[in-house]
C-alpha cells in the first residue's frame, strides 16, 4: 500500500481508503450482517488501509456503530477517520450551525473515539459554503482548539463549490465528486494544492459504472435507482465509448481508481467495497498507475463528450 499526505496532524493516508456507506444495514445498499462489516474493516486494516469515511445517515448511523466496534482494539493514532454532518441519523439534513456539536457528539459515541481526524459539511447547499456570512467556521475552528477535530472541511459536487469554500474557510480538507465521467472538481486540485487543502476523490467508480458492471438494459432497487431509463442508456453508450479508449487487457475498475490517483492534489481515493472480494479488487488498483498519455486522453474525453451532457450523479 502507498501512503500520501493527508493532514500536518494525521499519519500519511492509504492511498485507497474504506468508503464506509456499505457498512451501514441496509438502507440505501444491500446490507450486511454485523461480522461481514466487521470482516471487511479487519481486512483493509490488514491489507494496511488507515483511511476511513463514514457518515451519521449512512444506515441511519449503523455504518458509524460497526466501524467503531471493528477499529475498537486498533491502535487510534495510527488510523484517520473522516465523518460528516448535515445528513442525520434520521434521514433528515439540518446543516445548521446549531446542529455540528449535537451531531459531532453522537458522532464520536457511535464510533468509540474521543476525537475524528476530520468533520465535514455534507453536501450542504451553496450558501452554507461562504465563511463570511454563515457561523459554523467558527464553531468548528473551537471545536478544533478542543480537540475534537483535528480539521474540518467540506464534501462538495462541483469546482465552483469548492472555490468558494476555499476562498472564504479555514477548511483543510474536501472530498470531491471526481471520478473520469465527473471531472468538473479538478478545475480546482491546482487551488488545493496551493492552500494545503486535501482532496478525498469519492465516488471513483460512479456508482458502479465504471466498474463495467452495467448495461442500457439495467435496473436498480437501491439508492441507484434514482436514475431514469435515459439516464441509464446514457451512462451505458459512454461506459461502451470509454471500454474503446483504454489499453487492451486493461481492467476498467482498476483504471478508473488509479485515473484519480494520478493527480496529485488527491489524497485518498473511498471506493465503496460490499465484500471483501470488492475491496481486494479495489486495492490491487495501486499496482497498476494509469499512463500519462492515457489520462490526457481520458480528460479529452470528458471535455468533448461528457462535460456537456450535466450527467446526475
Amino acid at each position: 500500500m502507498n501512503y500520501r499526505h493527508y493532514l500536518n496532524t494525521t499519519p500519511e493516508v492509504s492511498e485507497i481508503g474504506l468508503g464506509a456507506w456499505q457498512l451501514g444495514a441496509g438502507t440505501d445498499w444491500q446490507g450486511m450482517t454485523d461480522r461481514e462489516a466487521a470482516d471487511l474493516v479487519h481486512e483493509a486494516l490488514y491489507a494496511g488501509v488507515n483511511f476511513f469515511d463514514t457518515a451519521p445517515n449512512y444506515g441511519n448511523g449503523s455504518s458509524e456503530l460497526r466501524l467503531g466496534k471493528a477499529l475498537r482494539g486498533t491502535d487510534r493514532s495510527r488510523v484517520v477517520i473522516n465523518t460528516k454532518f448535515g445528513h442525520t441519523v434520521t434521514g433528515d439534513t439540518d446543516f445548521s450551525a446549531d446542529h455540528i456539536i449535537e451531531s459531532l457528539e453522537g458522532s464520536l459515541a457511535r464510533l468509540q473515539t474521543d476525537y475524528v481526524d476530520s468533520l465535514i459539511i455534507h453536501n450542504p447547499p451553496m450558501a452554507c459554503l461562504d465563511g463570511n456570512h454563515n457561523p459554523h467556521y467558527e464553531i468548528l475552528e473551537r471545536l478544533k482548539e478542543r480537540g475534537r477535530i483535528k480539521a474540518y472541511g467540506a464534501s462538495l459536487d462541483t469546482c465552483d463549490e469548492m472555490q468558494l469554500f476555499m476562498d472564504t474557510t479555514g477548511g483543510e480538507v474536501i472530498e470531491a465528486f471526481f471520478n473520469i465521467l465527473h471531472q468538473d472538481a479538478a478545475r480546482a486540485f491546482g487551488q488545493a494544492k496551493a492552500k494545503g487543502v486535501s482532496i478525498i476523490a469519492k465516488i471513483p467508480l460512479d456508482s458502479g459504472w465504471l466498474a463495467g458492471k452495467y448495461h442500457a438494459e439495467s435496473t436498480f432497487d437501491d439508492i441507484r435507482s434514482r436514475w431514469t431509463q435515459a439516464d441509464i442508456r446514457t451512462r451505458a453508450g459512454l461506459v461502451a465509448r470509454l471500454k474503446t479508449l483504454l489499453p487492451e487487457g486493461s481492467e476498467l475498475a482498476h483504471t478508473a481508481i488509479s485515473f484519480c490517483l494520478a493527480y496529485d492534489a488527491v489524497s485518498t481515493v473511498i471506493p465503496g467495497s460490499k465484500d471483501v472480494a470488492q475491496l481486494k479488487a479495489n486495492l490491487a488498483s495501486t499496482s497498476q498507475p494509469v499512463t500519462k498519455e492515457l489520462v490526457a486522453r481520458l480528460e479529452a474525453f470528458y471535455r468533448e463528450e461528457v462535460a456537456q451532457l450535466g450527467l446526475p450523479w
